[in-house]
């Protein structure tokens, strides 16, 4: 039984970094330095700069100031974080995965 191929279209798409998200959808629109921004969070610097270049992932106190700050709901950028890590794997293993066949219930 062939089954049908879940990374063809995940190959194609571009995959943003929450911190591309954080940089181009929240700081230049509102003119907001990544300094400025860890101040305003309590944050060391550079743990903004390093979110924005893709170095590191965002985590839940990271998550939770974020959405407070930006008056969003708590885990918004745990959810790009989520969606992120998720496309990267099944990019990594995606043959891999269409040798499992999945289980009738």
């Amino acid at each position: 039984m062939k089954l049908p191929s879940s990374t063809t279209t995940t190959d194609r798409l571009t995959n943003p970094t929450p911190g591309e998200i954080l940089a181009e959808e929240f700081l230049k629109p509102m003119g907001l330095s990544q300094n400025a921004l860890a101040r305003a969070l309590g944050v060391p610097p550079r743990r903004i700069n390093e979110i924005v270049l893709g170095k590191r992932a965002v985590s839940a106190d990271t998550d939770l100031r974020l959405a407070r700050y930006f008056g969003l709901s708590d885990g918004f950028f745990l959810g790009l974080q989520a969606d992120y890590d998720l496309m990267e794997q099944r990019r990594k293993i995606g043959p891999q995965l269409q040798h499992i066949v999945p289980r009738a219930a």
